[in-house]
């Protein structure tokens, strides 16, 4: 049967891929893959026998053959069996295009019938791409290092790969890349993928949630910032195409409560992860992206969710140096924690309190729009607004009279909402003397004293996880900046000049050229009016012209004072009313204005009916267009499959190809690696085996060319290096020896005069001493001699006590030696008794086991003797069964004689001969087989029919002789024979008879038949002697 009728059938295409031996492998992969499945679980069967044969790219073509095919578009059971197995094989072989092709093509099918399906597939996708990072990293030991690469969905460059195939041995990094950035860059497509298939979808936006929530995790743990940033954009343009297409199917309501928290949560996570990741840009853009999803709903989010999102805010406007905005988000967020936060006790109060008031007097006391353009200040504008929004400020910009918030604004709502009241005392004093104290010359060392104690301020709050931890002291150099500010603006008020020395000691926070620079931009910002002269060292204020604010003020509040004065003196004259005049026309004003409201009333009503019809036409016009849109997308899709098969297949084979030139090549340039030593072999152009030969002889030339020119010079500089140095050091190395001799010998002396008189100081010291003890010595020695007696005393007693003890030691240490040995010694008789016992039966056991194989050997010989005894009796049947055959022949031979001789006989006594013509019948089937049970009733026969019955033959075995033929040729049903024998020989027929018709056949066989078989069964039926 030819093999390939068997292809369109499963079972016997895997077995022709699996046993065929000699078939091309391509072929093989080609009939696996081309064939149809009548059911989706044969295709599952398939895949795993593919797998079990080490074809996982076949088997994953295979089942992605299968599920992007048309047959299967509505959902069963097992199609989430073989989407698990799909998902499997693509994350082992990393390919993740092909994941995202079977996960889109199983939403389509799962998408109205269960998405639960489709949820559990994408949870073990991500589940087996998660463990293979995990198992990747644990392979690397250093993965920080593994990991440093700038972006992971960045290919390779071309510097990169020569350095891989140049490096003769590669170093644990680059190994660890090869191990570790491959997994964790699936991993992050796996994320990517994730995300596209559940944009949009309000049946599975829960899992959208954890998958973003898991991707930011993923960015935060191994510092990925830019995947973060890629991330939050994707995440950002869903959003976007949400709003924009709002009569897609199964979009998201983010008017419902769960789905605008999902949504909410995921970029309060957005906003945690990029201030940790000190991403600060996609922090801001995170809180806008909050900001905007709240005003699109119109609603406002959870206090515990504006906590986060003030807490993050205020890191981001600090960070930005937008402190009056800064200070804002604070105070929103002390006011949030006050009237929501139940636990709050009163020292976390009076710390964010303390925040709040210190965050204010941080921001600038000069409007920063003074003196800039108008585009700077249209820009600012545009700013403020932003900025304003996001602390939920309302900012008009077509109305140029509203007020903006500002310091003053700001200081004035912290007093009247009472955060100075819960302030500490330290800030409540920095806050008087900043603002409402008049003190030019000591308020620098007021408050230097209070910034040092509030720099020890601060901490994080028990009572307010979300709050970020309160520093205090970030505030320092901001109100150093405001003492200063606040010491020229006093000083300035109160005199003219002043000498440099004596401003540097009144502001002690700075040198004098930081107060410089701070002058400079406060002058700039016409908060002060200073001039500095460094040649006479004096700073000189007040020195403004007529046209400066100053005096303008101070003329506008003279011309105000005037034009009151004037009124009191001369009162203005009143008007009559023109009240009356316009009454008499009021009715007919009022008539003509009800009739123009009227008329423009209907002209309202037919603009809007207008408007509605185009609306209703342009609505149509776009739901045709999104049908044919959807059409045209769907065969597009479809064409594009298609070609992305051929040209998967196409690139396979060429990448193949590629592969093996490039080994080969690779192989050539390892061992020229190799001979290079440690030294990278750069290849210029295309690595092929021409190049890397080229290259191989151009290097061993430059090595052999800059080694020896090297060494030249390596040789001519050492050699003179060490003649100039020996030639500089002679003298200089005899000058100090002989300065070092000088030198030690002045020592030498000094040192020899300074013990001589300490030696003699000691020795006068120690004769006074010894006469000034002489007088004690009789005492002493009374003393020593009591001390003497008694410690002899206490010796004797305490030897004696020894000694017992020692007596007693010895005694019981020599029973219980005593003890010990007769331990041992029955121990000793017990293991003796064991191993004779252990002994005896292991003999025992070999004499069983030798007198078994003795009966096992005798037994054997036995059947071996009756073996020998079967043989010999056959062979002794063989041979007067070959003599009978021999006599039977001689007896046919004589008979032809005998027939030969009357030549001219009658042909009536042609029917005498019977019996020689039957042994002549018989004479040529003499060399046939004939059975053993025929073999007695054939001889007897014939002898009786050429005899005359009368004689027996002499081959005829007795009772005795046959002794052992009786047992053995008998027919038993469980001992089957030693020799089978055949049916008897057609020979045995009886001759045909010339004279008449042959008798009847059936009735001579039959009564020969019985005849043999009663003989044969007399002989079968003998008893055994």
């Amino acid at each position: 049967m030819d093999l390939s009728s068997l292809l369109p059938y499963p079972y016997f295409a895997v077995l022709f891929c699996w046993c065929g031996a000699g078939v091309d492998r391509r072929h093989r992969t080609l009939a696996a893959t081309m064939a149809t499945f009548a059911k989706p679980e044969n295709a599952l069967k398939r895949a795993e026998e593919l797998i079990h044969v080490g074809q996982k790219q076949a088997a994953l073509q295979a089942l992605h053959d299968l599920i992007t095919s048309k047959r299967y578009r509505s959902w069963q059971k097992p199609l989430e069996k073989i989407m698990m197995k799909y998902v499997e094989i693509c994350v082992d072989l990393r390919k993740g295009r092909f994941a995202k092709d079977g996960l889109i093509q199983y939403r389509i099918v799962c998408q109205q019938v269960n998405v639960s399906s489709l949820e559990d597939v994408i949870k073990h996708f991500m589940q087996l791409s998660n463990e293979k990072a995990e198992q990747a990293k644990s392979q690397a030991e250093a993965l920080e290092d593994a990991l440093d690469v700038e972006d992971l969905e960045a290919d390779k460059r071309p510097e990169d790969l020569m350095l891989s195939f140049v490096s003769g041995e590669k170093g644990k990094d680059r190994s660890d890349k090869e191990v570790v950035t491959p997994w964790f860059k699936f991993l992050w497509e796996t994320y990517r993928t994730v995300l596209e298939i559940l944009r949009n979808n309000s049946k599975l936006e829960a899992l959208y949630a954890m998958t973003a929530h898991r991707a930011f995790q993923f960015c935060k743990q191994y510092k990925r910032t830019t995947e973060f940033r890629r991330l939050c954009e994707i995440i950002r343009n869903h959003l976007a195409n949400l709003n924009k297409y709002r009569d897609q199917r199964d979009r998201p309501d983010l008017t419902a409560p769960e789905s605008l928290q999902l949504y909410l949560d995921t970029r309060v996570e957005q906003l945690k992860v990029a201030t940790e990741l000190s991403l600060w840009q996609e922090a801001f853009r995170s809180v806008e992206d909050i900001h905007g999803l709240m005003s699109m709903v119109k609603k406002m989010p959870k206090p515990s969710v504006l906590v986060v999102y003030y807490a993050k805010l205020t890191e981001i406007f600090w960070i930005s140096d937008s402190h009056l905005y800064h200070a804002y988000a604070w105070l929103k967020l002390f006011n949030l924690q006050k009237s929501y936060n139940k636990n709050l006790s009163q020292k976390d109060l009076q710390l964010i309190a303390s925040s709040v008031l210190l965050a204010a007097l941080s921001v600038a006391p000069y409007d920063q729009k003074y003196g800039a353009s108008h585009l700077e200040t249209e820009n600012e504008k545009e700013r403020n607004l932003r900025m304003v929004n996001l602390v939920n400020f309302s900012l008009d910009s077509k109305r140029e009279n509203r007020e903006l918030p500002s310091r003053a604004s700001l200081l004035s709502e912290l007093v009247s909402k009472g955060v100075l009241s819960c302030a500490s005392q330290e800030v409540r004093d920095l806050y008087n003397l900043l603002e409402h104290e008049f003190l030019p010359l000591d308020l620098a060392s007021k408050v230097q004293p209070l910034l040092s104690k509030i720099t020890k301020i601060g901490g994080k709050l028990s009572s307010a996880s979300s709050v970020p931890e309160v520093k205090l002291s970030q505030y320092i150099s901001a109100l150093e900046k405001l003492t200063t500010l606040r010491v020229l603006q006093q000083v300035s008020q109160i005199f003219q000049s002043m000498k440099i020395d004596m401003l540097s000691r009144m502001i002690p926070f700075f040198d004098f050229s930081v107060v410089e620079k701070i002058s400079v931009d406060a002058v700039k910002r016409n908060f002060v009016a200073i001039k500095v002269n460094h040649l006479s060292g004096a700073v000189h204020f007040g020195t403004v012209d007529i046209e400066s604010d100053g005096l303008s003020e101070h003329l506008s509040i003279l011309a105000d004072s005037l034009n009151k004065a004037r009124n009191q003196i001369r009162p203005p004259v009143k008007k009559p009313s023109k009240l009356g005049e316009s009454l008499s026309n009021l009715a007919g004003i009022v008539e003509n204005e009800h009739r123009r409201l009227l008329a423009r009333k209907s002209i309202i009503e037919k603009r809007k009916e207008d408007l509605e019809r185009q609306i209703l036409e342009k609505e149509k016009e776009e739901e045709s267009k999104r049908v044919s849109m959807q059409i045209k997308t769907a065969n597009d899709e479809r064409i594009r499959l298609l070609q992305e098969q051929k040209q998967r297949e196409q690139e396979r084979i060429r990448r193949e190809i590629e592969e093996k030139n490039k080994a080969e090549a690779r192989k050539l340039l390892e061992d020229l690696t190799k001979k290079a030593g440690k030294k990278h072999v750069v290849v210029e152009g295309e690595l092929t085996k021409e190049a890397i030969m080229e290259l191989a002889l151009s290097e061993q030339l430059k090595e052999r060319q800059g080694m020896e020119k090297k060494l030249q010079k390596l040789a001519k500089t050492m050699d003179y290096l060490e003649r100039a140095k020996r030639q500089e050091e002679a003298p200089l190395i005899e000058q100090a020896f002989q300065k070092r001799l000088e030198e030690e010998k002045i020592l030498h002396e000094q040192e020899q005069l300074r013990e001589i008189e300490l030696s003699k100081q000691h020795h006068a010291g120690d004769l006074q001493e010894k006469n000034r003890l002489s007088r004690m010595l009789e005492h002493k020695n009374a003393f020593q001699e009591r001390i003497v007696q008694r410690r002899e005393a206490e010796f004797g007693r305490l030897k004696k006590e020894r000694d017992e003890r020692i007596s007693q030691l010895i005694s019981s240490r020599k029973r219980e030696r005593e003890t010990v040995r007769k331990l041992m010694y029955y121990l000793n008789l017990e293991e003796q008794r064991i191993e004779r016992q252990r002994e005896e039966e292991e003999a025992r056991k070999r004499e069983e086991e030798e007198k078994r194989k003795r009966e096992e050997a005798e037994r054997k010989a036995k059947l071996d003797a009756i073996a020998e005894k079967q043989r010999q009796r056959e062979r002794e049947l063989e041979e007067k069964e070959k003599a009978r055959k021999e006599q039977l022949l001689r007896r046919s031979e004589a008979t032809r004689v005998t027939e030969a001789a009357p030549v001219a006989q009658p042909p009536r006594e042609a029917a005498a001969p019977a019996v020689p013509v039957a042994a002549a019948a018989i004479a040529p089937a003499s060399g046939k087989y004939v059975p053993k049970f025929k073999r007695g009733s054939d001889s007897s026969s014939s002898s009786s029919s050429s005899a005359g019955g009368s004689q027996r033959p002499a081959d005829v075995r007795t009772r005795d002789e046959d002794r052992w033929g009786p047992r053995e040729e008998r027919a038993r049903p469980d001992v089957r024979p030693l020799r089978q024998d055949g049916p008897p020989a057609q020979q045995d027929a009886p001759p045909a008879r010339p004279d008449g018709p042959p008798p009847a056949t059936d009735r001579w066989r039959g009564s020969r038949f019985s005849s043999s078989s009663s003989s044969s069964s007399s002989t079968w039926g003998r008893p055994r002697n």
